[in-house]
């Protein structure tokens, strides 16, 4: 199956595709440019939790703390992997729950995109009000904290993506090649 072969790796895909990684990683514009290029349908779990309960998710973290969030968060994901091959966009911290990491990686691909903790900072810079985690204190000093914290359950994704701040098509080939050979060793 050559790289350009995308009609044959869809139709080999027999579960979603779930991208996971810190904040700013590029989960969201990454998953949705995957999905177009698979001619899957996307969701993006911060927008999905967005739309159930009528606020940003930024906002509901806030009001209702993260406890409760990542409560709300673990069963949206649950729902959305159960709804066919398709792609799926986390909130940088869905994978870090113990339950959510282990259903995702029994029912989905999980594709962790790894970016330096400069580009992180440098991206989640553009919306800082969508960045509850970053609203106080040091920016890069807390995505550092949170890679030393998340970095080894960010591991145990099926695939590991750099993402070193090359172009978004760069990281979806990446993504495609490395799909190709998981489902190849399937």
């Amino acid at each position: 199956m050559s790289v350009r072969d995308d009609g044959q790796l869809t139709a080999r895909l027999d579960r979603p595709v779930v991208l996971v990684g810190l904040m700013g990683a590029g989960k969201s514009t990454v998953g949705r440019r995957l999905a177009r290029r698979l001619r899957l349908p996307f969701v993006d779990s911060d927008t999905a939790i967005e739309d159930a309960v009528g606020l940003p998710a930024g906002e509901v973290f806030q009001r209702y703390g993260e406890a409760e969030f990542r409560d709300g968060e673990r069963r949206l994901v649950a729902r959305l992997v159960d709804g066919g091959v398709r792609v799926i966009a986390t909130g940088g911290g869905a994978y870090v729950n113990e339950e959510t990491r282990r259903l995702l990686n029994e029912r989905a691909i999980t594709v962790w995109l790894d970016a330096p903790v400069d580009l992180l900072a440098q991206r989640t810079a553009r919306r800082p009000e969508t960045r509850p985690m970053l609203k106080d204190g040091d920016r890069t000093e807390t995505l550092e904290r949170l890679i030393g914290e998340r970095g080894s359950k960010y591991a145990e994704a099926h695939i590991r993506i750099p993402s070193s701040g090359g172009s978004h098509a760069e990281v979806v080939e990446a993504i495609i090649t490395a799909l190709q050979e998981h489902v190849a060793s399937a």
